[in-house]
């Protein structure tokens, strides 16, 4: 397939325009009705809520909060809440078309959503942060539930918050009901391993991708763009199993040592912000500079659109896997394709989180808490069935790492539709 040459980018592209690229890219490998696919490039709905806060000085003010559905032929819809001030009911759009790629990728039985509300968790309070998710859980309780949709944390939100937001539903149908939503504490119902999912299932493909082509994980160098949760996880993953961690930074920028790092010895910046970029290091670098290190992996866990038109010629890492949700914008990726540079897809590497969300979910339906060595015997299990089902296809097809990833997730989807039908 061929695309056009890429060209500087100006302004990164959308989630959801980004999303629908990635759809058609697919669609063009596969005979898929036209019908699925054109219904695949919207979403189902999409909810926004004017949410009123007191704040601790007795003033008033208001909020605009999104939820975004974008199929559920699989089953109920499953995604973050995040609390960000660049949330977007585009961005919304986007993200819950990549969960729904997610979850069937993962052939979990699930749609896609995501939402959010437009706020800086770091100006509020503890308490203004409760009221305001108290609220917006009533806001959008008509549409949530169990067998409906199912948040989870996301972005400025956590187990504390989705243990409000549980409550305050729980207050409203008059049962607790904790399968409303995951990433809650385990002591109300959430599940052992839950927080750290998305960095260990990072650590499982990066692992099962180094031995498909036949490198010495011992002999692996990694650096790690993003040292909270999901970086920091997957870094202390490899490093117990002998990768190489060289390099990993936080916010404010990147440490390095070519001999490595005891991953344990540097604390993520979700625990003590900061204490990455004033670690003791024998080279201190910024946080473009690591994404241009000559690694064997290169892993971005931080934020989206890191990778792009303008640095990816100057990325040195032979395979990149992507942590974060959308680090490579579509131009960086045809430059890694012309290169030749392996890129293991978001969807598929972070998957980890909604799969043990969705343990987490079973638990609560059936009132049965699993040890977290069930969890990670789970969670390797499904990690290596959804590995597998990508590789089979990038071995059968002519694509990249990316576009087998989409098959997958495409084909089960467009199955389901067919199954289904359209009514009326």
């Amino acid at each position: 397939m061929t695309t056009a040459e890429p060209t500087a980018e100006s302004e990164p592209e959308s989630a959801v325009e980004t999303a629908r690229r990635q759809l058609e890219r697919a669609a063009a490998h596969l005979e898929v009705d036209d019908g699925v696919v054109e219904r695949l490039r919207y979403p189902k709905d999409v909810y926004r809520v004017t949410i009123p806060l007191e704040r601790d000085d007795g003033t008033t003010e208001m909020f605009t909060g999104y939820r975004a559905h974008h199929d559920s032929v699989r089953g109920p819809f499953k995604g973050g809440l995040r609390y960000h001030p660049g949330v977007t009911e585009d961005e919304c759009v986007g993200l819950s078309m990549w969960m729904t790629w997610k979850c069937a990728v993962m052939d979990l039985p699930f749609g896609g959503a995501k939402g959010g509300v437009v706020v800086d968790p770091k100006e509020l309070s503890r308490g203004e942060k409760e009221r305001l998710t108290r609220r917006f859980a009533e806001e959008l309780r008509p549409v949530i539930g169990p067998m409906k949709d199912i948040p989870a944390p996301d972005m400025g939100t956590d187990p504390q918050t989705m243990a409000w937001f549980m409550d305050s539903y729980s207050m409203q149908v008059g049962e607790t009901t904790p399968g409303v939503v995951t990433g809650k504490p385990p002591v109300i119902g959430g599940s052992k391993g839950r927080e750290k999912a998305p960095g260990r299932s990072v650590g499982i493909i990066t692992r099962e991708a180094i031995d498909y082509y036949d490198w010495e994980l011992e002999d692996t160098t990694v650096a790690v763009q993003g040292f909270g949760s999901v970086g920091a996880n997957a870094a202390r993953y490899l490093d117990e199993r002998g990768a190489t961690i060289v390099a990993v930074s936080d916010v404010d920028g990147a440490i390095y040592d070519p001999d490595g790092f005891d991953t344990n010895d540097v604390e993520d910046h979700d625990k003590t912000p900061g204490m990455v970029s004033t670690y003791d290091a024998p080279e201190t670098l910024s946080n473009a500079e690591l994404l241009e290190l000559d690694v064997d992996v290169l892993i971005p866990a931080a934020v989206g659109n890191v990778l792009t038109a303008e640095n990816a010629r100057n990325v040195q890492a032979d395979m990149i896997v992507e942590g974060a949700n959308g680090p490579t914008t579509s131009a960086a990726d045809q430059v890694f394709e012309d290169q030749g540079v392996h890129v293991i897809p978001d969807i598929l590497a972070n998957a980890g989180g909604v799969t043990v969300s969705y343990f987490e979910w079973l638990q609560d339906i059936n009132r049965r808490a699993w040890s977290l060595e069930r969890v990670h015997e789970e969670l390797e299990t499904e990690m290596l069935r959804g590995w597998n089902a990508v590789r089979e296809e990038y071995d059968t097809r002519d694509v990249t790492w990316r576009d087998a990833t989409y098959l997958v997730a495409l084909s089960r989807i467009a199955e389901a539709h067919n199954a289904r039908g359209l009514w009326p």
